[in-house]
């Protein structure tokens, strides 16, 4: 499938959407400069079943995050699946990213490129394997789960989250493609 007919299918990924002081447009072209990565996201599955997560505010999120100090993106994915999932990562597939820029003075983490910055996209296969570690500066996880895909494209639908839902259809495409 090419990045085109992808994204037709994909209407809120097919315009730049915009989270605070940050404009994100996505695109399946992931091949990136290293150095401008500072997140990284997974649509996590356990066999044909997908992984959502809801954290303790009651919203549903994708799991993944910020790349610590000197942190390689794919450590930092490991770190993340753990974390925020109790779960090992066994393996990954990227499938696209997001070209971020902020427009705040600041970046959000002093180590973070600022003010273009890219956040890596993909799927990938988690075994469960315990709680979130729920560490005290992360996210707060409440419910690790997992649905059929139609389920979790409806739970991101049902809070307004058009981005992460077509995330999870177009991680199911390409993963059964």
């Amino acid at each position: 499938m090419n990045e085109h007919a992808a994204i037709e299918n994909a209407p809120a990924l097919s315009k730049c959407i915009v989270w605070g002081a940050v404009e994100n447009c996505f695109s399946q072209n992931y091949e990136v400069d290293i150095a401008l990565v500072s997140n990284i996201s997974i649509i996590p599955t356990v066999g044909d079943g997908y992984v959502v997560m809801q954290l303790e505010d009651g919203r549903w999120e994708l799991a993944g995050g910020t790349l610590e100090p000197g942190e390689h993106h794919h450590d930092a994915l490991v770190r993340e699946v753990l974390e925020e999932l109790g779960a090992e990562l066994t393996d990954y597939t990227l499938f696209g990213c997001f070209n971020c820029h902020s427009s705040a003075n600041e970046p959000y983490r002093p180590h973070i490129p600022h003010p273009n910055f890219v956040r890596l996209v993909g799927y990938g296969e988690v075994k469960l394997t315990g709680k979130p570690l729920n560490p005290p500066d992360g996210e707060q996880v409440a419910i690790v789960v997992v649905v059929s895909i139609d389920e979790a494209v409806r739970r991101f639908e049902e809070i307004g989250r058009f981005d992460i839902a077509e995330l999870y259809a177009m991680a199911h495409r390409l993963k059964h493609a």
